[in-house]
C-alpha cells in the first residue's frame, strides 16, 4: 500500500487536484480515519454534539488530506521496505518499515499500527522516526480545545481555517 501510495501520489504531471483524490482514496481505504479521529479527540469525544462529532470528522479527514499531500513530493522514487512485523493475537500488529530516498541520506523509520476490523486490516496510527503523527495530533487538539473552554466548535473553526489556508 505505501509503495503504491508513493507511486501514485508523485507520479509526474500528476495535477494537485488529482493528487487530493488519489490521496483521500488511500486514506478511506487503507486507514481507519474515524476511529483515529474519534482517539485524537480523547475525552473531547463525549462531550460533543452529534452535529460537532459530524462536522469535526469531515473536517479531521480534510486536514490530514491537505496536510499530507504536500509532503508526498519528498518521496518521489523512494522506496519502502518492510523490516519486521510484531503480531499481538487480539490486539493490534506493529508493522516495522523504512523508506530509503533515491538521493540518499539515513532511511526514515516509520512504522504502522494496524488493526483488524472484520478481514481488513487498516491503519490506526503511523510513528515516524518513533514519533507517533496520531499522539502529536490528540496534543496539539487538546492545546486548541483547553484554551477555549472545550468548545468543539472552536477546533472545528481552527481545522477549518488551517485546511482554508493549506488549499
Amino acid at each position: 500500500m505505501a509503495n503504491e501510495a508513493i507511486q501514485a501520489l508523485t507520479a509526474k504531471g500528476i495535477s494537485r487536484s488529482d493528487r487530493i483524490i488519489r490521496f483521500r482514496e488511500i486514506l478511506n481505504t487503507n486507514f481507519d480515519v474515524p476511529l483515529i479521529g474519534k482517539w485524537v479527540l480523547g475525552r473531547y469525544w463525549r462531550g460533543a454534539t452529534d452535529d460537532e462529532k459530524k462536522t469535526y470528522l469531515a473536517l479531521f479527514q480534510n486536514y490530514i488530506v491537505v496536510t499530507y499531500i504536500e509532503r508526498f513530493d519528498q518521496y518521489s522514487g523512494a522506496k519502502l521496505n518492510v523490516l519486521n512485523s510484531i503480531v499481538n493475537p487480539g490486539k493490534d500488529t506493529l508493522v516495522m518499515t523504512e523508506i530509503n530516498r533515491p538521493a540518499g541520506g539515513d532511511p526514515i523509520r516509520v512504522n504502522w499500527r494496524v488493526r483488524a476490523t472484520s478481514d481488513v486490516y487498516k491503519i490506526i496510527d503511523v510513528y515516524v522516526e518513533g514519533i507517533s503523527m496520531s499522539l502529536t495530533q490528540r496534543k496539539e487538539f487538546a492545546s486548541v480545545l483547553r484554551n477555549s473552554r472545550s468548545k468543539i466548535s472552536s477546533l472545528n473553526d481552527m481545522l477549518r481555517q488551517k485546511v482554508a489556508d493549506l488549499q
